[in-house]
């Protein structure tokens, strides 16, 4: 488990990360998320041991992070880290060593980890690929090279910020099945993105911070149901202004086929039904909570600064 116990950061007389406590079980994916400039990154520094903090501790199964215990982490970072200059194999080689694996090792995981990214490309050379150099790839294949190289020693902790730059669906949906696979296998697994519908494919807990403060957090199942504000989904006939002067509704707005009415609060609900089913050809009604865009977009809104 990872034990993050009430963790303090100042640079100077900024405090980046003020008094955050939050626990990553083994095999949850678990979402850390804020604006540029919440104090994520600091965070994932002090996690990782780059940097101290000013108070508290962090722990990896009851042990402080150090160098005894950073072979066990993984971190794909949002800007690209990797060494332009070398080739794919020694990149792997490179951090392969640091991360105290051997030769063998780290190439047979390499192989079959390119195998698997790249299964379904025609003419691939494996032998050939691993001897291009970073700065020849493009710019998705070079985020599927840091995520392998990320990956490579089967991390205990692995951290991911950011880890669909770049990336046509096709790969996400490949991303998806090797973080599947190590939260499976028990990875402790902290998740950051901007694009909140991709927190939504994998975390089961989120904390949200802003200004270095939990803002939010708990199981994302809960902190949806909790919220006041819900949606409804409407297809059919409806007489849009009549909706929009009923106490309690937000907005009508046309999704697609479908029209989306947000309302203050489930109870509003039974008004909004009760003129709904008297209008003519209604195929669908659907109450649903907001998604977690929409949740984050009124929770951090105040703190947003541009």
């Amino acid at each position: 488990m990872l034990k993050v116990s009430n963790i303090t950061k100042y640079y100077d007389e900024l405090k980046a990360v003020d008094n955050l406590t939050f626990e990553v079980k083994e095999g949850e994916i678990f979402g850390l998320l804020g604006v540029n400039g919440a104090g994520k990154t600091t965070t994932f520094r002090l996690i990782m041991g780059l940097i101290e903090p000013n108070e508290g501790i962090i722990t990896l199964d009851d042990k402080k992070i150090d160098y005894n215990v950073t072979d066990k982490i993984g971190f794909l970072t949002e800007e690209r880290s990797l060494l332009t200059k070398m080739s794919i194999k020694e990149q792997a080689l490179f951090y392969g060593r640091l991360k105290g694996m051997n030769k063998k090792d780290i190439l047979n995981k390499l192989d079959n980890l390119l195998k698997k990214f790249y299964k379904n490309e025609k003419d691939f050379n494996l032998e050939e690929f691993k001897k291009k150099k970073i700065k020849e790839l493009s710019k998705g294949n070079q985020q599927k090279i840091q995520f392998i190289i990320a990956i490579l020693n089967d991390p205990k902790l692995l951290i991911l910020d950011e880890p669909f730059s770049g990336l046509d669906p096709f790969n996400i949906e490949l991303f998806k099945e090797e973080i599947n696979r190590l939260s499976k296998q028990g990875s402790i697994i902290i998740f950051s993105s901007h694009r909140m519908e991709h927190v939504e494919l994998f975390c089961e807990k989120i904390l949200v911070i802003a200004k270095g403060k939990a803002l939010l957090e708990g199981y994302l199942d809960e902190i949806k149901e909790n919220f006041q504000k819900k949606n409804i989904i409407v297809n059919g006939d409806i007489d849009i202004e009549e909706i929009k002067n009923i106490e309690g509704v937000i907005s009508v707005n046309k999704q697609g086929m479908d029209y989306e009415i947000k309302i203050e609060n489930k109870n509003i609900n039974d008004k909004v039904f009760k003129k709904v089913k008297n209008y003519k050809n209604i195929t669908k009604y659907i109450l649903q909570s907001p998604s977690l865009n929409e949740i984050f977009i009124e929770k951090v809104g105040e703190y947003y600064e541009g």
